[in-house]
């Protein structure tokens, strides 16, 4: 996998955390379901460990930020 495809995912995790800082959780929310389908796209056809265990990083992520949008919504 290209490591273009982190670059992409790490700037979609960070408008996530931008939005939520805005307070614009309904938006947040979508890119979240958007990113998460990037995601699983990714897992799907990943055969290398260090890509592997870097999409699990991503997975705790978006773990940990829907918990926060959805607390506070």
């Amino acid at each position: 996998m290209k490591s273009n495809k982190f670059i992409v995912l790490k700037e979609s995790v960070q408008e996530i955390i931008d939005l939520i800082a805005l307070k614009k959780f309904k938006e947040a929310n979508n890119k979240l379901v958007e990113v998460s389908e990037l995601l699983d796209e990714l897992l799907d056809f990943s055969e290398e460990d260090d890509d592997l265990m870097q999409i699990s990083r991503y997975q705790v992520l978006l773990n940990q930020l829907h918990q926060k949008i959805n607390t506070v919504e």
